[in-house]
């Protein structure tokens, strides 16, 4: 359905300041992670924990294989990626039938780490569609402790 808009001959005559409501109002300008979802790009979630001995990183992604991470720390970062393509082909020469389908996924996530996490001592693995990566904290180090402040 059309709505009616008046023309003089060549183009409509829309006011400017509803040209710019309609143009200023579209989701390009929602940068939440809806807008990222609709685009089709997905980022696994994460769990983070600290315990005494180590920090615990479990990522999200159901039906990957462990060659398909890439795993790395540098400068106290640690950066997990992946890129996954596919290409499935199917054919019937009787029918004259061709099916070809495409798949291209990939994330990247990131994360600052502590001063005393221990970037030599790192263990990762993959089950159960969730990646697990242990990282030690480094030896004799502590936590600094959140202090409570009075205020007067």
């Amino acid at each position: 359905m059309k709505t009616l808009v008046k023309t003089n001959g060549f183009a409509p005559l829309i006011p400017m300041n509803t040209l710019f409501d309609d143009f200023f109002s579209r989701d390009i300008f929602d940068w939440t992670d809806k807008n990222f979802s609709a685009l089709g790009s997905n980022l696994p979630s994460v769990n983070l924990k600290e315990t005494d001995n180590k920090i615990e990183v479990e990522l999200a992604a159901p039906g990957m294989k462990k060659e398909d991470f890439k795993v790395e720390i540098d400068n106290n970062m640690l950066m997990i990626s992946s890129e996954k393509e596919e290409e499935k082909e199917e054919k019937r020469k009787k029918d004259n039938y061709i099916r070809k389908e495409f798949n291209y996924q990939s994330f990247f996530r990131s994360f600052s780490l502590p001063e005393y996490a221990d970037e030599n001592k790192v263990e990762a693995n993959y089950k159960d569609g969730i990646l697990h990566i242990d990282i030690a904290k480094k030896e004799g180090s502590n936590k600094k402790i959140a202090k409570k402040i009075d205020i007067k």
